[in-house]
Parts: structure tokens; sequence; C-alpha cells
């Protein structure tokens, strides 16, 4: 079966492309206008595709708008610059807003029952420095950094080798390249598509400095090496050509803004993309705006920051308990609040760490009659009414009704709060109660006391455990919270210190059947409630340890299944079985999920819906929303 995208649908393409062509017609940005004065800048007509994705907006039931402006954002750290490649979401093949697959940076692509994926390039097309973007940059990729075991002594991302092998690479001609597997590979578009997407490409041009093959000035290399404070000449290169989190100012980028600060720095300035590949139907060239600033600030005062009028566009750092604050800054600033649904499977999710290091809370964690338990005992209609004012629901971690594989009994799987069937399952255990408290015992004679820890950078997840310690300490059970910052949070996760912890559900709540399940299985070392079995699957069993629970390994066995066929109804009934499993197995303790998230904007800033889904995977947080089309109405 052959799938092929056109760059057509909702998006217009050959009647209008001409007029855009005509550089005596094109609107130039007046942010462009020395540049393009001086000659060191050619016209638009110069700079863009032949055949640039030209998006109309009036279809999408947006507005054409106007060229200008600089939007301020607030980020908790340095780190956070990665949010303007999500935002951006600038993509080879991207989801729209109902999460189909269509071209982006490609002009068109066909796969072939998920094993030969072939793509063609626009012409014309240039990176953010004026060199031309050809297959030329894939076949770079390819050879010299995928294949080369000193920059990927791994062998490549798993979303490249399946099955263990990785694909065969062609480069038809200048513009054509293809990827070949002896197996589907359904895992190979989602993958580009996403929030962090799979890098099969690099500006060669660049990069090729950086690189000991082509590099033949060994004083200039350990020179730069000595610049860049590293000891390998590989170390190099991955520092200088990491593009998900652009630190580097002089890296050629395709996103609709390119970082124009070096670190360290609290202040990151990005600026448009003179040869950015979209237009819109008017003839001109995305993004309207000229900037983005992104001011570093304290996570815990971004919302105090982006109330006082600090802020032009704030989605991150903020959270549904800043609502009423953020809401009454409308009051003072050209501002507006609107509420976006979040489309993670809970917004709120304890997870017990079923590697954790105390042998004995390991037994019973790996024991679902207490992780049943512990999900019967908690009331969510409170901490719904209490936390949320209502407008949750209570469900298990797993997908929204948003979903088309959704089904009801997923959601309510040990959701009703039955604190006498909690109980009930912890005496079966054999966890007694014991002295005046009536905190229960474990096998070993000590008290049954859980610490929850949270990584500390929301308010609203120390408001839901304090309901959740005196729902747990009903049935027996001690609840402690302890706070530390993410990267120890997550390091202690790792080392088996963490109990139990805090964090949100699923990141995809609004899957398709073609959309990788990943999330449901151990797959990576982040996911709190198995990190070791997670990085055993994430290292290709060079790390970590193997699932010895064996519903567990079947969810492994399933994803593997999943990404062995090019059936979409065969894709689809393993999703339902490995929702069934994960949801019965209570897997995470899912609280809450159809939340709200506050999305604040300047008055005038036009182009953002009111309403939307709101998530990392696979909305890109703003990015599918294309924050290139937003742009400033003056009054």
């Amino acid at each position: 079966m052959v799938t092929r995208r056109t760059f057509l649908g909702g998006l217009v393409g050959a009647a209008i492309a001409p007029a855009v062509l005509r550089a005596e017609q094109a609107v130039e940005p007046e942010f462009l206008k020395e540049r393009l004065a001086a000659g060191s800048l050619p016209a638009m007509a110069e700079r863009i595709p032949a055949r640039p994705r030209i998006v109309n907006l009036k279809e999408m039931g947006l507005e054409p708008g106007a060229y200008g402006g600089t939007v301020r954002t607030i980020i908790g750290s340095q780190r956070d610059i990665r949010f303007m490649t999500i935002y951006g979401y600038s993509r080879l093949i991207g989801y729209n807003k109902h999460l189909q697959f269509q071209p982006d940076i490609l002009a068109d692509f066909y796969a072939e029952d998920e094993k030969v994926f072939t793509f063609m390039l626009r012409e014309g097309h240039k990176w953010s420095d004026g060199e031309p973007f050809t297959a030329d940059d894939f076949r770079y990729w390819w050879e010299d950094v995928i294949l080369n075991d000193k920059l990927t002594p791994g062998g490549g991302a798993l979303e490249l080798r399946p099955h263990g092998s990785l694909p065969r690479f062609e480069m038809l001609d200048p513009l054509t390249v293809r990827y070949t597997w002896e197996k589907p590979n359904p895992m190979f578009l989602p993958s580009l598509a996403g929030p962090q997407p799979l890098v099969i490409f690099g500006p060669a041009h660049y990069l090729k400095q950086f690189h000991k093959k082509f590099q033949p000035d060994e004083a200039k290399m350990e020179q730069m090496m000595k610049t860049s404070r590293v000891k390998k000449w590989q170390d190099l290169h991955i520092k200088m050509a990491r593009s998900y989190r652009p630190e580097n100012p002089n890296l050629p980028t395709l996103d609709p803004w390119r970082n124009t600060t070096a670190l360290p720095a609290d202040q990151f300035v990005f600026e448009r993309n003179p040869f950015f590949h979209r237009v819109d139907e008017t003839g001109r060239q995305l993004p309207y705006l000229d900037r983005f600033v992104l001011n570093v600030s304290s996570s815990s005062i971004i919302a105090a920051k982006a109330g006082a009028g600090e802020a032009d566009l704030q989605a991150t750092g903020i959270d549904f308990n800043d609502y009423t604050f953020l809401k009454e800054a409308e009051k003072r600033f050209p501002v507006k609040v609107n509420l976006w649904k979040v489309a993670r499977g809970s917004r709120i999710t304890l997870l017990p760490n079923l590697n954790c290091a105390d042998e004995v809370w390991r037994g019973l964690f790996r024991d679902v009659r207490l992780r049943r338990a512990l999900s019967l005992a908690i009331d969510r209609h409170e901490i719904n009414m209490v936390a949320f004012y209502g407008l949750g629901t209570p469900s298990a971690d797993t997908v929204l009704p948003d979903s088309p594989l959704f089904k009801q009994e997923y959601a309510d799987a040990f959701v009703k709060f039955d604190p006498d069937e909690a109980n009930r399952l912890l005496d079966e255990l054999g966890l007694t109660r014991h002295g005046d408290d009536g905190i229960r015992l474990l096998p070993d004679g000590r008290r049954a006391e859980i610490t929850v820890e949270t990584a500390g950078e929301s308010n609203l997840d120390t408001d839901v455990l304090e309901l959740v310690h005196d729902h747990w300490a009903n049935i027996g059970l001690a609840l402690y919270t302890r706070t530390s910052q993410r990267d120890v949070f997550r390091n202690r996760a790792m080392s088996g210190t963490i109990m139990m912890s805090i964090w949100y559900g699923l990141d995809n709540g609004v899957p398709t059947a073609d959309m990788s399940p990943s999330g449901l299985a151990p797959t990576l070392d982040d996911q709190l409630q198995w990190p070791l079995w997670g990085m055993h699957y994430l290292s290709a069993g060079q790390e970590g340890v193997a699932p010895d629970l064996p519903e567990a390994a079947e969810l492994i066995d399933l994803l593997k299944q999943w990404g062995s066929t090019a059936k979409f109804e065969e894709r689809q009934a393993i999703w339902h079985r490995m929702l069934s499993l994960y949801t019965q197995q209570v897997f995470s303790i899912g609280l809450i999920n159809s939340t709200l998230q506050p999305i604040l904007r300047a008055a005038k800033l036009q182009n953002l819906p009111e309403k939307a889904l709101y998530g990392f995977d696979p909305t890109s947080y703003l990015g599918i929303y294309m924050p290139d089309a937003f742009w400033y109405k003056e009054a």
C-alpha cells in the first residue's frame, strides 16, 4: 500500500505561487529593509523556495496578518530555549490541527507499506544563513553522523532501528532521499512530527568544520575544542550541532526564528529567519513577528511576572491555580487569558516506583492489589472541586474522549472512591493496622509510610498531596512529601531512592492508532514508575534492567508488535490491548484529566485560538497552531 501526501487540500499550492515569486509585488518586512538596502540579503523571491509552503490562513479560520513586533515570554532556565524549537514547529512532516500528517519542510512524501519512505525537498530552499538545503544535508547526517561510531556510539536512535537494524539510505537526486526498512516502521513518521523530532539531517556546510573527517587543520580543531571547553572532537560536533536546544547562535536553522544569543545569558533573543519556507495566501513570508525575547526567571515566579505585565505570550510556567490571578491582570494590562484543554492522560498522576531500592516497598508496589488500593482510596471528586473548581474529569491516566481510541472503561478503571475495597485489599496484603493512629505495618514491622516526591514546580501538586494525605490516612497509610529540583528529582528516581513521585500522566492523551503507544510501556528512563526498565529499553539492553513483571514485559512485547505491522486495524487492536492492560494494572495512578491550561497573550496578538488542545505530544504546546502566523493588530 502506498500512502501519498501532497501539498494540497487545506493548503493552497500552484494557483498563487507565481504571484508570490514576483519580486516587484513582494511585501518585505521592515525588519529586513536595512539588510536588503545594503545588498547583504537577497529579495524575497530569491530567499524562499521556488514552491514554498503556502498557508491559506482564511481556510484555516485565521486572518492574514502584518509584519512586525516582538513577543516577550518567560522561561524557567536556559535549557528552556528549547520551547522555540517546539513552538516553531518546523518539521519535515508535521501534524495539522486535526492531528493528520502533512508535509511541511518537505514538498511531498511517499510511504509504501510503512517500509519505504521517499522524501522530496523544495527546490531553492535555504538554511537561515542562505546556504542551500539539499539532499546532501541528509547524506552527511547519515554517512558521517549516524554511521560514525564516535558521534553515534549506540548505533542510532531506536526510531531508526526498531527491529535492530538501520534502514538503507539512498540519495536519489539533489532533492530526493529514501529510507528503506525490511520490516514496517510505523514509528518513523510520528517521530519526525513530534515535539522533539528525530534528527536525520543537518547543515553539512556548517558542521563539517567540526568533523575530524573534513577538518584538515588539526590546530584549528584543537582551538575550537578549547574554546568550547570539550576534550574530544565528537563532543565539539555534538555541541555545535544541537538543534532541539538551540544554544549555538551560529547553527543554521530551518525554524521561523533563530537564536542570536550565546550562553550564558538571562535573556535570549530569537530573530526572524529571512529564508523561512512558508508564506501566506497574500504573498507575505512568514513569520509575521520579528522577534521572540525569552527572559530567564525562577520557575516559581513566572506566573507572578506574567500577571505583572512582563509577558506578551505565556503558556509554560503557569498553571490552572494561577488562572484567577492572571485573569485579574486583564484589568491592569492589555492582555487576554484563555483556557485550553490539557491533552495529557492526567494532569496530576501518582507514580509508584516499581524499581525503588527498598526491597519491601518494591515488592508491594509490584503487587497490583496495592496499586489498586491506593487508587480506590483517593476521593477524586474532592480533588476536582478543590483544585480545579469542578472543571476537570476524574479519570485514570489514559486517553481523553478527544482520541478515537477512547473507551469509558479505561477512564473508569479503579477511580471510584471506595475506601472499603481499598481497606480490604490492604488487609489481604497482610498490612495490619497498629497503634492509636491506625497506620499499618509493613511485613518487616516498619510503619507504612510513603514519601511522595515532587519537582516543586507547581503549587498544585502540593495542594493535591495534602488532600491525598488525608485520603490515605483513612486506610492506614502515612503520606509524606519531599521537594527537590527537577534534575535531582530524576536522578533520585533512577537510583531507586524515590518511592513514589507526583508528575503528569501520559504525554499524549489524544493519540490515533498511527501514533506510537510507547508511553504505555517501559521505554524511557524518565518514566518515573519504572525508570530502570525504561533505561533497559532505551539503551537496547546495555543499561538498566529488563522488566521482570509479566504485565510490564507484555507491554514491551505489544509495542514491538505495533512496530512490526503496516495494518491500521492491527495497530488499533494493539493500542486497545495496551490501554486495557495499563489501566487495569494501574501502573500510574491518574487523578484528574481534561483540565484547563491558562494561555496568556497580549490583547492585540492575533490568530491564537480561544480554545484548543494543549500538551507536549502531539500538539507541541503552541506548535501546531502556527505561532509563525501570530501577529499584532494595531487598534
